[in-house]
């Protein structure tokens, strides 16, 4: 199923220049359409998920609530939405807090080159994970989320690592 997805081809300015097969863009290393969702309780703790470890990329990792890229005539919020109930099992209200793009190389010869827009949203009831898209989930504060970032980077994945720097603490240190 993900392996036949198309993505939106994207300039620095995010407007859409064409569509590609997902796998080819990874492989090419092109710019495209993506978003992040970032989930918080009311306790202000942010909702981790791990991905399973059968995704073409990035398995096992650490992530946000959830990711990917909107299709051709669906608005990238539509889609943050439509992933946040096939990956986590819930939908709630979210809004669009920025966007940047980054490049970083992947395990299995990809390479992520998005824009990647992110949404926050607040959620405290039921979550039904997908097994096929999540291993595992937690809710963390956000110090715990630093010091783990910090000790242990490599358990988490690329774009979360740059996307969450807008939400921890500015360290004094």
């Amino acid at each position: 199923m993900s392996q036949m997805e198309k993505v939106i081809l994207v300039d620095s300015e995010d407007k859409a220049i064409g569509t590609i097969e997902k796998i080819e863009a990874h492989e090419k290393a092109l710019l495209h359409r993506a978003f992040s969702v970032f989930i918080f309780n009311e306790k202000e703790e942010m909702l981790l998920h791990q991905r399973a470890s059968s995704k073409y990329h990035s398995g096992g990792l650490w992530t946000n609530a959830c990711c990917s890229h909107p299709r051709e005539n669906e608005t990238t919020e539509e889609a943050a939405h439509r992933r946040l109930l096939e990956e986590m099992g819930f939908d709630c209200e979210i809004e669009e807090q920025f966007s940047f793009i980054y490049k970083a190389e992947l395990d299995h010869g990809l390479t992520e080159h998005e824009f990647d827009h992110v949404f926050t949203g607040t959620y405290d009831g039921p979550i039904n994970p997908n097994p096929e898209e999540v291993e595992s989930y937690r809710y963390i504060s956000m110090d715990s989320l630093q010091k783990e970032i910090e000790d242990y980077p490599a358990l988490f994945t690329e774009w979360f690592k740059i996307a969450v720097q807008e939400f921890l603490p500015e360290s004094g240190q």
